[in-house]
């Protein structure tokens, strides 16, 4: 019996004696939370995407009081999420523009050739390290294996003919399918804009051409047909600066390749429900 007893004892002991430190050391290395954090933290969308920047919606709210970050990050929470941190935080609220994503990619398989045949890992970033920034004629062109669609927390991405394809119906515009794409070509575009270049190459004409039917040539049509002033080519690429446009279309119509594209001028998409996330 005093064999069993005694071992028993000295473990409850030291039992007691380690609870006793733990206790102490909790006291002694505690560290007060802000509970701004919290209360911020519950006023973001939750999805916890990164489009933010930071690694998830708690890190966010910590930047927010701790380092002062900017309080419109969370494209996802929209400007409720923005006015009711701006209340947490004491602070005027900002306006925030709605937006979503759109990939900048026409470059199907019909109209951009590969130039090579692939077999490697099934991911646009080891494709892209390849030659040629990847497979395509066109180094600037999706690759088409979906690290956005798994990125997508909504469901609302998914690969037609080679290229992503966002449904702007289910994007909530976090901009976490932006921040993996390895090719730079998804863009966070005010959701009131229904025009925009859907291209992403700096190539010259006369080599865009060969590689891609429909890539942007830089021929500045579109640019001089601009009442607003909206639209420039730089490297060859026409960009829309969508704080002065005007969404007349002018430069959808002049645009040799077609590139510019009119959403409210393509066929009403039937209402579907969204995807399941991936």
């Amino acid at each position: 019996m005093t064999a069993i007893l005694i071992p028993a004892l000295a473990i409850g002991a030291v039992g007691l004696v380690l609870g006793a430190l733990l206790a102490l050391a909790a006291k002694v290395f505690h560290v007060e939370v802000d509970e701004r954090i919290e209360k911020i933290t519950g006023c973001l969308s939750g999805a916890n995407c990164g489009g933010c920047g930071y690694a998830g919606c708690s890190a966010y709210a910590g930047a927010i009081v701790n380092d002062g970050a900017p309080i419109d990050r969370c494209s996802a929470g929209g400007q409720a999420a923005v006015n009711a941190i701006a209340e947490i935080m004491g602070v005027e609220a900002t306006a925030v523009e709605p937006v979503r994503a759109v990939v900048m990619c026409s470059g199907t398989h019909e109209n951009a050739p590969d130039s090579y045949d692939y077999y490697g890992i099934s991911d646009c970033l080891a494709a892209s390290k390849l030659q040629g920034g990847g497979h395509k004629e066109c180094s600037y062109g999706c690759l088409g294996y979906g690290k956005c669609v798994d990125a997508c927390s909504e469901g609302g991405i998914s690969i037609v003919d080679g290229v992503a394809s966002i449904d702007g119906r289910f994007c909530i515009g976090c901009g976490s399918c932006r921040l993996v794409c390895p090719k730079n070509i998804i863009d966070l575009v005010p959701k009131k804009n229904k025009i925009y270049v859907k291209c992403k190459s700096c190539d010259k004409g006369p080599a865009m051409k060969n590689k891609c039917s429909v890539g942007c040539i830089g021929c500045k049509l579109c640019e001089k047909a601009c009442p607003a002033g909206a639209i420039t080519v730089t490297n060859f690429l026409a960009s829309i600066d969508y704080s002065k446009c005007t969404q007349c279309g002018l430069c959808v119509d002049k645009c040799p390749r077609g590139i510019i594209i009119n959403e409210d001028a393509a066929p009403a998409a039937e209402a579907v429900e969204a995807p399941a996330a991936v």
